[in-house]
């Protein structure tokens, strides 16, 4: 079973709420689907190592645009 980052669930409803889009939307940018995104926002899974470093790199480049505060999240 994969582990779950710790607060991933937080992480990825704050970075939404930041960049401010919908579920829909960052399953695009991140190339996964909506389900999934779903999924992660309300614990019931946990990303893959793949997801996670998609995610991850999503939002180092929405930080060296400005659009969002790690800080927060």
């Amino acid at each position: 079973m994969i582990r779950q980052p710790e607060n991933f669930p937080e992480q990825v409803k704050d970075v939404r709420r930041q960049l401010k889009l919908s579920q829909e939307e960052l399953a695009h940018a991140l190339g996964v689907s909506f389900a999934t995104v779903n999924r992660w926002e309300n614990g019931k899974s946990a990303p893959s190592k793949l997801a996670q470093r998609q995610f991850d790199l999503f939002c180092n480049e929405q930080i060296k645009k400005g659009k969002l505060v790690r800080g927060k999240t």
